[in-house]
């Protein structure tokens, strides 16, 4: 199994679901990790405990992902406490749902704020000081690519995901540096609970693996492209859905 030793990584939105269960798996492969978080400090400690327990090494740093010092405080952690950065995951971001009339204005700064802003502000901090080699991965959604009545505006933001993913590859590949994305199908989260017992039967039943998605089947697919087993892979969209139609 490839090894993360000696890598450094920056996992946003690290406190819980999607982003926990990265933090924890790169840890578990030899990464050093620092656990980015909102408000929820208490559960970004827990996670830096489990990985201490384990015999990891975590800190945490929170903060807006919606502000540039929020950005610039996670990667200062990172090579203060680490010595370097190698890795970024944006697993930071907030859900959406509603159709054509019920979005106001406020719904699209809110969404737009976190899910585009809040990735591109971290890219361009953790690039800025990154080791060169490095490797970014941004989190998407199947519904990007497979836009659903109601997730439209998600969807948008999701879909300038993948645009900022393919430019910022083709931007940084001088410097050897790698840019993914993820784009799950329904996981399951805190964040999505409401959605899976509402449409969680539907989607297995749509699935050729027959179930919901777990934060740890991403969390793979996050460790596979951060790895040098993915060394030759840039500025791609991998959806991890379990071949849902």
């Amino acid at each position: 199994m490839e090894t993360l030793d000696g890598k450094v990584a920056w996992i946003t939105g690290a406190s819980r679901g999607i982003g926990a269960e990265t933090a924890k798996l790169l840890a578990q492969r030899g990464a050093a990790v620092v656990i980015g978080y909102g408000s929820a400090r208490d559960e970004a400690q827990s996670v830096a405990d489990v990985i201490s327990r384990a015999g990891g090494r975590a800190v945490i740093s929170g903060g807006d992902v919606r502000k540039s010092e929020t950005a610039e405080a996670a990667v200062n952690a990172a090579i203060d406490s680490f010595g370097r950065l190698d890795i970024l995951v944006t697993a930071a971001g907030v859900n959406h749902w509603g159709k054509l009339e019920g979005i106001s204005g406020e719904d699209v700064t809110a969404v737009m704020d976190v899910n585009v802003g809040g990735t591109l502000l971290a890219i361009s901090a953790a690039a800025a000081r990154m080791a060169e080699g490095g490797s970014i991965v941004t989190l998407s959604s199947r519904f990007a690519q497979n836009v659903q009545p109601g997730f439209a505006l998600y969807a948008a933001s999701k879909a300038a995901v993948i645009a900022l993913t393919e430019g910022f590859a083709k931007e940084l590949g001088a410097r050897g540096i790698r840019v993914n994305s993820v784009a799950p199908g329904l996981t399951e989260t805190d964040m999505t609970r409401q959605a899976v017992a509402e449409r969680g039967d539907a989607v297995a039943a749509q699935t050729p693996l027959g179930r919901v998605g777990q934060p740890e089947d991403i969390a793979r697919v996050i460790a596979m492209l951060v790895s040098e087993d993915a060394r030759w892979v840039t500025g791609r969209t991998i959806r991890a859905d379990g071949g849902i139609v």
